[in-house]
């Protein structure tokens, strides 16, 4: 069977200490996966090595089957996966409008020319507003990015991270810093935005995480320990364990 995203046994180290120890995860097409675990746990570090950041030290990383550890983010984004961060990762001196057909422009066919006139480009124009009116931002199309609220600001993320037509999205922690009535609507912004796609996000907030995802990976110590729905995670006692901080194991990285 070949997955929307599949890791195998992989593993990372930063000198002598390991990182990441062994991770599996084996994701569906289609399927909302949250990727939670104490601090330290290895979420982050989890989602670089999906996203071309880092190289593992071992194991693999498939993307619809394709092997993609050790390509560059750029390659990977190529192929179909694309990721937002925990910080706000915007051109903040365009417009919303701007914004969003720069992170179109790729996956349309431009390449980088000095021939073309943006405002000519009408497939590139049509989605950037399409874009805007699903991140619901289209009225404000002309604002500066730096402008925006924070809420806004990370929709107008979300807006580019999806605009590439990318199939796998990596969201890190995207309700972060968001008030509670923010984050109740952003969750429902997500699920449209995502829907038909394969979405991995990591997150703290509990009431998001239940609110998203199909299932929830929870990595300890850079180990997926449990693999599961929402309802058999909370009742797995090895999470509960892992929450309760009685591990003694101490070896961790984000």
């Amino acid at each position: 069977m070949t997955y929307a995203l599949e890791l195998k046994d992989l593993r990372k180290s930063f000198g002598r200490t390991e990182i990441i120890r062994g991770a599996n995860l084996a994701v569906n097409a289609g399927e909302r996966i949250a990727v939670i675990g104490p601090n330290g746990a290895g979420k982050s570090t989890l989602f670089n090595l999906i996203s071309g950041r880092f190289s593992p030290t071992s194991g693999q990383v498939l993307l619809h089957g394709q092997r993609i550890d050790g390509k560059r983010p750029f390659e990977i984004n190529r192929l179909g996966l694309s990721r937002s961060f925990q910080i706000t990762n915007i051109f903040p001196k365009l417009s919303v409008f701007e914004n969003l057909r720069c992170g179109v422009l790729w996956s349309l066919g431009y390449r980088y020319t000095f021939f073309k006139f943006l405002a000519d480009l009408e497939d590139a124009n049509e989605r950037a507003e399409r874009l805007m009116e699903m991140i619901r931002l289209d009225r404000k199309r002309d604002v500066l990015a730096m402008n925006l609220t924070y809420a806004e600001q990370r929709a107008l993320e979300i807006g580019i991270t999806i605009g590439g037509g990318a199939q796998v999205i990596l969201l890190d922690e995207p309700t972060a810093g968001m008030s509670r009535s923010e984050t109740s609507r952003f969750i429902e912004l997500i699920k449209e935005v995502t829907v038909g796609k394969t979405l991995l996000t990591v997150e703290h907030d509990m009431g998001v995480v239940f609110g998203l995802a199909d299932k929830i990976a929870v990595v300890v110590y850079g180990e997926v320990i449990a693999f599961d729905t929402p309802e058999n995670v909370r009742a797995n006692a090895r999470v509960q364990e892992a929450y309760l901080g009685t591990h003694a194991d101490a070896h961790a990285g984000s």
